[in-house]
């Protein structure tokens, strides 16, 4: 791609990778990469977040804006907040996958799903067979990325044949190398001791694949024919290694040289190199190997940076090697074939000119390579992919009108044994099995929801309802949560809150069930259940509690125990609230988490049930503080991301928006309008259901008008395209409230609420 005449288009550029004093290929990579920018266009802001395998431990230059634990999730989404919130225009990640934490590098796609801008990633390996956990990684960042660089063109192969990559996505960038005079040998031995010697040379991490065991072997014979011969290994045992077993590696290696009788013809310089001194060894070599014994290895920057010095090499015929050294520029022999080795080092070292010839068709292959070079071209496909936006499903400037509630997709959930939890996209997902916690949500719609047959009524409100009923484990006295899809529970009690959500359903029902055969179910098992209650510790499991305990009081008035659960999880709210309270702060707990807008709701309920004004104020402040953290700027209705979640006293992040959020918010918003009869509620409940309508951060519709389906969740990329359980009971949910809200109050939110 030709760059520019008027310069760069992007100003500003986040750049992931290793980076130096961190001691290895990929920070050397990166730092190079970084100075070669920073040369080239001095006008680009670059963010260097550095890869970080040992935090606290390297000395990072004033370069590096942060640093990402390498197995710490916490890290990569702080480091997408600060992408995020820095205006940089585009992400360039160096990909390998040992540097990223999780199941082969996974936590690096919690970075890249939480940023916006496009992405860019050059990928230092390409595997011919990767595992399950490498292919799913790769074809994520694969989905993820606007461009995929590689260093040779047999990485655009494997990538179209492995991943059926289009083509288009692929740009070949070769591995960028130093910019430094073509010089005679000679003058630089002297500096390492060296003079009248023959040095053959291999540098970098010393670990097994790099097939060092073959070179030793060789250099028997190459010193028969060149008894001044000096074979040098240049660089520190590979950090992992050392972590594992120490120098054991390189001590197998000197024994080797030892059996041999090569003491004098074998030197090992045990240490990590900068590049001024590196360049120097390379320049003072007569000749550089590379007996790698990894036939896969697409990148080798050691082998690069030996043809920019102008070095004749000898090497197998590992991917980056065949391809760089090919039409002449270098000489192939076979993996592990020492013989050779020897022999071809033994014919360049007895023949100056070939190894003259040699040396100058490598170093004008090299300056093709320079790192100026690779910032030119990497900064030209930056350039083309600019202003792009990850790839979204659907997207909308209008958002859709209210939607009456259906059950098509609840059913599509659904089977005899209850409602099914998860989904990949709109099919049911049977692996997770079924939860109390999406039974209990959908045996509230059963009571809700209005025009359906009441024969289909009649036979899901006994299939969720069952459920319910068998989930109580009457030995624990809890409920059960996780079943699995052949029926058999994963545990004998569940977690607090869907034991809270049980309760919940189960005083719904009692009051709001349209048979009252299933209310009667309902106030019985609720009586049998509920005061388990009181052995919860949750503020959420509390606050559902509360709600059943309401409905059930309004059921049953003068209700003995729900008027107890009411009273004194009420108390207790009203206690938290008052030791984390701050200044700006005026919330009953010190982070945020899900489903928020249940407490104040909770508290409103139950002020209305026992006539405590100060339940209902006090619902009516944090609410209030709630809305306003659900806002935009825009002043559209924002949930508050999972991201948010237990950070202490930290203002809510975006993303990810699920579902559950807004119908949490809207219920809680008509408690306060029941309460209160203020408009304003009804109308912060509109503005939170337009959130699935399209009136959102993405302008993107979350509902399936075709058949009530919802997907999972925004995210910066676009939205989650799985439609489990719980955002299409959300959703339904909500429309059942709004439609009800529309029932008691045409003018609530303007004419076009006469749909529902």
């Amino acid at each position: 791609m030709a760059r520019s005449p008027v310069g760069p288009r992007i100003r500003h550029l986040a750049l992931i990778g290793n980076f130096l004093p961190r001691k290895c290929g990929i920070a050397t990579f990166t730092t190079d990469t970084y100075t070669a920018l920073e040369e080239r266009y001095p006008g680009i802001q670059v963010d260097v977040y550095a890869m970080d395998d040992l935090p606290g431990h390297y000395a990072y230059p004033p370069q590096v804006t942060g640093a990402i634990a390498q197995n710490d999730r916490s890290a990569y989404l702080e480091t997408a907040r600060k992408i995020e919130a820095s205006g940089a225009e585009a992400l360039w990640i160096q990909h390998e996958y040992g540097i990223f934490g999780g199941a082969a590098g996974d936590l690096l796609l919690a970075l890249t799903d939480r940023v916006s801008i496009p992405v860019i990633v050059t990928l230092h390996t390409i595997l011919e067979r990767p595992s399950a956990d490498e292919r799913r990684v790769m074809e994520a960042l694969i989905r993820r990325a606007s461009t995929l660089i590689v260093m040779a063109e047999k990485g655009r192969e494997i990538l179209k044949r492995v991943h059926g990559v289009d083509d288009s996505k692929i740009k070949v960038i070769p591995h960028g190398v130093p910019d430094r005079a073509f010089a005679d040998p000679a003058a630089f031995k002297a500096k390492f001791g060296w003079e009248g010697r023959d040095v053959v040379l291999t540098f970098g991490l010393l670990a097994p694949n790099k097939g060092i065991e073959t070179m030793i072997e060789a250099m028997s014979a190459v010193v028969a024919e060149h008894p001044d011969a000096l074979y040098v290994l240049l660089g520190a045992t590979h950090p992992n290694l050392v972590a594992h077993e120490g120098e054991a590696y390189r001590d197998r290696l000197l024994a080797q040289v030892e059996a041999a009788g090569l003491g004098r013809n074998v030197q090992f310089v045990n240490r990590f190199v900068e590049q001024g001194d590196l360049l120097d060894y390379l320049q003072a070599a007569d000749l550089y190997v590379t007996p790698y014994l990894n036939p896969a290895q697409i990148t080798s920057g050691t082998l690069s940076y030996a043809v920019s010095m102008g070095k004749p090499v000898v090497s197998t015929p590992y991917i980056h090697a065949t391809e760089i050294l090919a039409d002449g520029h270098g000489i192939i022999v076979d993996f592990g074939d020492s013989a050779a080795f020897a022999r071809e080092i033994n014919r360049l070292l007895g023949d100056r000119d070939a190894r003259a010839t040699l040396a100058d068709r490598a170093y004008a292959r090299g300056r093709t390579m320079l790192w100026a070079r690779l910032a030119e071209r990497a900064i030209a496909e930056i350039d083309a992919i600019l202003g792009e936006k990850p790839r979204r499903i659907t997207r909308s400037s209008n958002e859709l009108p209210p939607l009456h509630p259906v059950l098509t997709a609840v059913e599509r959930m659904s089977d005899s044994t209850g409602m099914l939890q998860h989904s990949i996209y709109s099919v049911p997902d049977r692996r997770h099995g079924y939860c109390i916690d999406d039974n209990a949500r959908a045996l509230i719609l059963m009571s809700k929801i209005d025009a359906i047959d009441e024969a289909v009524r009649d036979r899901w409100t006994a299939i969720y309802g069952g459920f319910v009923q068998h989930a109580w484990n009457p030995d624990k006295r809890k409920f059960r949560n996780f079943m699995n899809f052949d029926r058999s529970w994963c545990e004998d009690e569940g977690s607090e809150d869907s034991n809270g959500r049980a309760i919940w359903a189960l005083g719904v029902t009692a009051r709001d069930a349209r048979a009252q055969k299933h209310r009667d179910w309902a106030s019985v098992l609720f009586d049998e259940t509920a005061s388990i209650a009181f052995g919860l510790g949750s503020p959420r499991a509390h606050a559902f509690a509360m709600l059943g305990a309401a409905a059930m009081a309004e059921a049953h008035p003068g209700h003995a125990l729900s008027r107890e659960i009411l009273t004194r999880f009420g108390n207790e709210l009203i206690a938290l609230l008052e030791t984390a309270r701050r200044p700006e702060w005026r919330w009953f707990e010190i982070v945020l988490a899900y489903d928020n807008a249940r407490l104040p709701e909770a508290l409103l309920r139950a002020g209305q049930v026992l006539g405590r004004r100060d339940f209902v104020d006090t619902g009516l402040e944090t609410l209030a503080w709630i809305v306003e953290r659900q806002t935009s700027p825009e002043g559209r209705f924002r949930a508050i991301g999972t991201e948010s979640f237990g950070r202490e006293y930290a203002e809510p992040l975006p993303f990810d928006q699920q579902p559950l959020e807004a119908q949490a918010t809207i219920d809680a918003c008509l408690a306060a309008h029941d309460a209160t009869g203020d408009q304003r509620w009804a109308d912060e409940a509109m503005r939170a259901y337009r959130w699935y309508l399209g009136a959102n951060d993405l302008d993107t519709p979350l509902a399936s008008v075709a058949d009530g389906g919802c997907f999972d969740g925004l995210m910066p990329t676009g939205l989650n395209r799985n439609q489990g359980a719980e955002s299409i009971l959300a959703l339904q949910l909500a429309n059942c409230a709004i439609s009800a809200l529309s029932k008691g109050s045409k003018s609530v939110a303007g004419p076009e609420l006469a749909v529902a």
